[in-house]
């Protein structure tokens, strides 16, 4: 019940959004198109290792994306090719901020963990890919009629964290390490599930 109610809240949140911001006059996918500004805002802040204001921008980014698809559904908008667009520009962001962020790393700011922190980086992008890779190649190999969903890491999640280590870089480089490496042991980790997960729902559909 209380979820519902908290569902039904940001839903009236997001048609208030809508609603404001359908009077700019710009279409959602302009809006899609928009949010990936603030991000390479960040960019350029977080390569001059000014993480306070490569966080803000960020947000602004995050926010813009929580922008079309509230305008798309006050407006009735709604459509595949919007939501592809949305899908495609989410992941151009979030390369936009770890490309940043391996921009500090390679100037050697980072400190080690184990590894150099630009492994991390790598290992964190590659578990990012295939967290969305193992969904889309399950689909494609029609190992399930269903979108896979589930694993410890999510895009949200992701994005929440990569944008707690940003911010608390600004006290410490060693806490930006510190979240690139669960976010390159855990998004691994969700890929793996999601390999799980779609070799479960193969045995379903064609049990041996």
């Amino acid at each position: 019940m209380t979820f519902y109610k908290n569902r039904k809240k940001f839903s009236n949140i997001s048609v208030k959004i809508g609603s404001a911001f359908s009077r700019f006059g710009l279409t959602p996918n302009q809006w899609t198109i928009i949010s990936i500004l603030p991000a390479i805002i960040a960019l350029y802040y977080l390569v001059n290792l000014q993480f306070a204001e490569a966080a803000l921008f960020f947000i602004i980014s995050s926010f813009l994306d929580l922008v079309d698809g509230s305008v798309a559904r006050v407006m009735g908008k709604t459509t595949k090719l919007g939501a592809y667009l949305d899908t495609m520009m989410d992941r151009y962001v979030e390369f936009l901020i770890v490309l940043g962020v391996l921009f500090v790393a390679l100037q050697g700011m980072m400190p080690s963990f184990f590894l150099p922190a630009a492994a991390w980086v790598f290992i964190y992008l590659f578990g990012s890919m295939m967290t969305s890779y193992a969904k889309a190649a399950a689909k494609e190999k029609e190992l399930t009629d269903s979108e896979i969903k589930g694993g410890l890491l999510e895009r949200a999640e992701r994005l929440i964290i990569l944008f707690a280590g940003v911010l608390f870089a600004e006290f410490s480089l060693l806490y930006l390490t510190y979240f690139m490496v669960f976010l390159a042991v855990v998004s691994n980790i969700t890929a793996l599930q999601r390999a799980c997960i779609a070799r479960k729902a193969s045995k379903k559909k064609w049990p041996l």
